[in-house]
């Protein structure tokens, strides 16, 4: 899971699970700005396949395989964070700072390229409405469990928030998007629809992703290059197993949230490549708490935000050592 953030760009997640997983596209709004008009609905599939290919079982294999190994090394936690992980409220910030206000990717060439850079505060000031997508190989009993999880999640991210974020059946303007390899080579015209103007760049790297590009999220400024967020996409592989799979929910929607980039030394984290971490802990709570906090505004650049979240960390967790 990888994320790509910038202005005006899509935003990737992170490693591993996500190597390549997140691009938030605030610089997408160079396609926003000059909007095509949306394509013509895509015919119903009349037939569901007999099965996946080959290549989206070796990536089922694969993953199965990461994820028992994860295990054993005792990574891919899911307690939050315990006594092992404390952190102060000067880590917040300086976690905050490159979690929120860095972008880990830069467009150049026509591709994403890994580029540490400051940037503008981004977030969401509409209601964020969570819509599951589901390709035609995921089962109805897997639909049912994806759809409970990102209802309690949904439903968890807008308490911490304090911002309206709720799971949809329709209507959504965060979409997650459950495929495999075979559905997401053919990805594009769903895309389209989902975000007139979205630049035939970000589409190609959606169908492209490579197997170890675990899980991305691509978020779409306003028009003009704004730093609101109005629309996102997350792109979940059908052959995760169950813990890969929640993990990348859990990344890419706070990613596509506001917070695009990792860092190495935020502790207790699922904003770290270590992978130490698979589900959203206590400290990232207090990310998002911060990232909505209305004392901070989209846009601002790191240096005007840096005293208000030092502001805003110690009233959290007590005081600045």
């Amino acid at each position: 899971m990888n994320d790509r953030s910038a202005s005006d760009l899509p935003a990737l997640s992170r490693l591993g699970r996500r190597v390549a997983c997140a691009v938030l596209a605030g610089a997408l709004a160079g396609c926003v700005t000059n909007p095509v008009a949306p394509p013509p609905p895509a015919e119903p599939v009349e037939a569901v396949p007999e099965g996946p290919s080959a290549e989206s079982r070796s990536f089922a294999r694969y993953y199965a395989s990461v994820e028992a190994r994860l295990l054993d090394d005792g990574l891919l936690r899911t307690d939050g964070g315990g006594p092992d992980t404390p952190f102060t409220a000067r880590d917040l910030v300086e976690n905050f700072e490159r979690i929120a206000l860095y972008d880990e990717y830069v467009l150049s060439g026509g591709r994403f390229i890994a580029q540490q850079t400051p940037s503008r505060l981004r977030r969401w000031d509409q209601p964020v409405r969570i819509e599951a997508h589901f390709g035609p190989m995921v089962s109805e009993e897997q639909k049912a469990i994806d759809r409970a999880e990102l209802s309690r999640y949904a439903a968890r991210l807008g308490r911490i928030a304090r911002h309206p974020i709720r799971n949809v059946g329709s209507d959504g303007n965060f979409h997650v998007l459950y495929i495999n390899r075979d559905t997401q080579r053919q990805v594009g015209d769903l895309v389209r629809d989902l975000v007139p103007g979205i630049s035939a760049v970000t589409v190609a790297e959606m169908e492209r992703l490579p197997r170890f590009t675990f899980c991305s999220v691509y978020a779409f400024s306003q028009p003009g290059g704004g730093s609101t967020y109005v629309a996102a996409i997350a792109i979940i592989r059908d052959e995760h197993p169950p813990l890969l799979r929640r993990s990348c929910v859990h990344e890419e929607i706070a990613q596509g949230l506001g917070l695009p980039n990792d860092s190495p030394a935020a502790r207790p984290s699922i904003f770290n490549d270590d992978e130490e971490f698979a589900l959203l802990t206590r400290h990232d709570e207090l990310l998002l708490r911060i990232l909505y906090d209305r004392r901070l505004t989209p846009g601002m650049l790191p240096d005007e935000a840096r005293p208000i979240v030092r502001r805003i960390a110690e009233e959290l967790v007590g005081g600045p050592s």
